[in-house]
């Protein structure tokens, strides 16, 4: 376990390394046009990461064995319906969610 000062210490460092990586764009952009390779990341970098988020749990599914990835699909498929119906994304992942944890426990 750690003691308090240390503890205090990593946070301080954990703080200024966050400090730093927040401020470092600032630092090599001011005043200058922002290149377009970090536009194109800025503006499609969020959807990209939802999506890998979103699929990534598929990928380790056991398709040949029972229930055959049938409460995960089934809780996807509620999570777009409900997303493409409400627009609401809390409501969508809890519904999903929800539903998820009936149909697997």
């Amino acid at each position: 376990m750690l003691s308090v000062s240390r503890a205090f210490t990593a946070s301080l460092a954990m703080a200024a390394v966050i400090l730093f990586c927040r401020a470092l764009p600032f630092l090599f952009f001011s005043g200058k046009k922002t290149p377009r390779f970090l536009s194109f990341v800025e503006i499609y970098m969020p959807a990209l990461a939802m999506t890998v988020l979103a699929l990534s749990p598929y990928a380790s599914l056991e398709w040949s064995k029972a229930p055959h990835g049938f409460p995960e699909v089934l809780a996807g498929l509620l999570v777009v319906g409900l997303h493409l119906w409400k627009r609401n994304p809390l409501l969508s992942i809890l519904g999903g969610t929800a539903l998820y944890m009936i149909l697997a426990y």
